[in-house]
């Protein structure tokens, strides 16, 4: 129980879905993993400022599908459904230039879904939190209005912000947290969603990470017994 875990690989299967959803034999399993690595962060990099939540891929026999999650879809979308468009030609563009392999005459999709709560979402909070550090803001300042924030949700009940690097431009890096409520990280059906992030400064990197604990999970029986 002594070793770090990723809270999301620590709960898949359980109450977490794969975000890449395939089946596949042994010979193309490696080449359908790198493609799908390459392809979400190609995605990430083309909707950066959009606070993109996620990137799932789901592949069939005749099409591939592209989910992404956004709190603000019509920025991905755009007017008339033009940024949807324009999206799907440069995800189609780097499929053939990467050489990923995909069927004769498959189908590219793209669903854009929108994200309901983006302040019990821990990627978008982390991407929050970066866009601030960067407009020079005290990161102490960012923290708290991030926690409170974060805890003014009804959803939420605990809730753990973490910045590591040259903080406010010191000499020295080190590492600043602030946390407010309970995080279960050990406990399987604890909905604990996770995000890391990275501000981009002129003096380095400053890595931010969240916590966000959102309750535990039952299933239907358990539900309804209790």
């Amino acid at each position: 129980m002594t070793h770090t875990v990723h809270p999301y690989s620590h709960r898949l299967a359980i109450i977490r879905d794969w975000k890449s959803r395939w089946f596949s034999t042994g010979k193309t399993y490696r080449e359908n993993l790198i493609a799908d690595v390459r392809l979400r962060t190609f995605v990430e990099k083309k909707l950066k400022g959009s606070y993109v939540s996620s990137v799932d891929i789901e592949r069939r026999q005749k099409s591939i599908r592209v989910i992404i999650q956004t709190s603000r879809p019509g920025m991905v979308i755009g007017r008339n459904g033009e940024g949807a468009q324009k999206l799907r030609e440069s995800v189609a563009t780097f499929i053939r230039k990467e050489g990923i392999a995909l069927e004769k005459g498959a189908e590219i999709k793209i669903d854009i879904e929108e994200v309901r709560s983006p302040e019990s979402n821990a990627m978008i909070v982390a991407q929050t939190v970066a866009e601030m550090i960067e407009k020079r803001m005290a990161f102490r300042r960012v923290m708290k209005m991030t926690v409170e924030k974060v805890m003014a949700n009804r959803d939420v009940q605990g809730v753990r912000v973490r910045l590591s690097g040259r903080l406010n431009g010191a000499e020295m890096s080190r590492t600043e947290q602030l946390r407010r409520g309970k995080v279960p990280l050990q406990t399987f059906r604890a909905d604990v969603d996770y995000a890391h992030y990275e501000a981009h400064m002129t003096y380095g990197q400053i890595g931010i990470k969240v916590w966000i604990y959102r309750g535990m999970v039952f299933d239907d029986k358990a539900r309804a017994a209790k």
